[in-house]
């Protein structure tokens, strides 16, 4: 893969935008997550958009947060004992959180793109993949517009965050109110007696036939007939 620089132009104007949807209150408020979730052996990030982006690019931290929401045995994404070094192996790591959090619940439109979180971070070495970049590497080793978009990886977060408030089943650490409970829905169950009950009912909005005849009703002039 080719080292990324310094963006020029309009590509450096659109990133600046991008750069400006990330929160950096947010930041901190998943980071006290993502500890609390998966312990104090994740560490923690330094403070920054690229310092959170170097802290989860690897793929680790994110399989260790989306395992932590399901019980013992039913893992879904499975965590090599060494941490990846190589591109193409972070990037797979990546992936398997990626399809992980969408079959926990979370929806296309909130899972953000490999390249949102990967593509561009660090020049050199560290984004070639060589031992040492997944936690050794500092923001300030980093092209300032390597990011891609920070925020996404965040509403990503913010989403497998509320729903694991919502489903409440035993397996979220961590104060509640860090996120927002989603909106569930609430399904009406009839018995089979009601459901036939309900087929013999017109709805008064139709109005009713009973009775209804043409006695009585004229249409026009009658047909004038001349002899």
């Amino acid at each position: 893969m080719a080292n990324k620089g310094p963006a020029y132009g309009m590509s450096r104007d659109v990133q600046s935008k991008i750069e400006k949807k990330y929160d950096d209150e947010l930041e901190d408020r998943l980071v006290e997550w993502i500890v609390a979730q998966c312990g104090a052996a994740v560490g923690r990030p330094e403070r920054g958009r690229l310092g959170f982006q170097v802290w989860l690019k690897n793929g680790i931290v994110l399989s260790r947060l989306v395992n932590s929401l399901y019980p013992d045995g039913s893992k879904p994404v499975k965590i090599p004992d060494a941490p990846p070094t190589m591109v193409f192996k972070q990037m797979e790591q990546i992936a398997q959180f990626l399809k992980a959090a969408e079959d926990y619940g979370v929806v296309k439109t909130d899972i953000f793109q490999t390249v949102d979180l990967f593509e561009g971070v660090g020049g050199g070495q560290e984004g070639l993949g060589v031992p040492g970049s997944l936690c050794c590497a500092r923001p300030h080793a980093l092209s300032p517009w390597a990011a891609k978009d920070m925020a996404a990886v965040q509403r990503t977060l913010m989403a497998l965050g509320s729903l694991a408030v919502t489903k409440n089943d035993g397996n979220y650490h961590g104060d509640p109110n860090w996120f927002m409970k989603k909106a569930q829905e609430h399904k009406r169950e009839f018995t089979e007696s009601q459901l036939k009950e309900g087929k013999n009912i017109i709805g008064l909005q139709m109005g009713s036939n009973k009775g209804a005849s043409q006695a009585g009703m004229s249409y026009g002039r009658p047909r004038q007939i001349i002899s």
